[in-house]
């Protein structure tokens, strides 16, 4: 075979892998996405993150902010956080079904809230992630196909580190408040402290 033949077969190849890939993340003609998280630099970061992946993205940082926009104009995707500062995701997603059911819903739960994340996933949410969940994560479970479960990643956080990940939300949540966080989460202030001024876990 010529070195001719060889760049026309490897040419073939890779036009038929970006085809293979833009089917994978074909977002379709609605691309609109409406993410909403009361932590402002998870949002914004992800936010970015799903627009470099073709979204087109509005944000919203409370559960009246998410139903305004939602009535508005409802999105065909959308990744709600489950716990807001003025109240419960919950009624993101009510108002975003009463407007159109097709919309691909994606709750984000803190530690746990797994039976609040599927009695959402009973209103009308098509999966949900646990908190801290990566840009990758969050893509995956928007763009997976009816009836395909998100790929498992191939390295989760281990439950001490989403313990230790969830104390901190809390924490930041209290205002750094160390005898307010610890009563938050039923924890001995002394036991709170020693977590807090160790590295995080891997």
């Amino acid at each position: 075979m010529t070195q001719d033949s060889l760049h026309q077969e490897q040419q073939a190849k890779d036009v038929a892998s970006s085809e293979d890939l833009n089917d994978t993340v074909d977002l379709g003609v609605d691309p609109t996405l409406l993410i909403v998280d009361d932590d402002l630099p998870f949002l914004r970061r992800l936010a970015r993150a799903m627009e470099s992946r073709g979204f087109k993205v509005d944000m919203a940082s409370s559960v009246a902010e998410g139903i305004a926009k939602s009535i508005a104009a409802a999105p065909k995707y959308a990744v709600v956080d489950l716990r807001l500062g003025d109240g419960n995701g919950l009624d993101v997603i009510a108002a975003i079904r009463e407007r159109r059911d097709d919309t691909r819903i994606i709750v984000l739960t803190g530690y746990g809230n797994i039976a609040t994340a599927v009695t959402a996933v009973k209103l009308g949410a098509v999966d949900y992630l646990s908190k801290p969940a990566d840009a990758d994560d969050v893509f995956n479970a928007l763009t997976q196909r009816a009836g395909e479960k998100a790929d498992v990643p191939e390295n989760p956080m281990s439950a001490d580190r989403v313990r230790w990940e969830h104390i901190q939300r809390v924490y930041e949540a209290c205002e750094r408040n160390v005898s307010e966080t610890a009563r938050r989460l039923n924890m001995h202030r002394r036991t709170l402290q020693r977590i807090l001024a160790k590295r995080a876990p891997k």
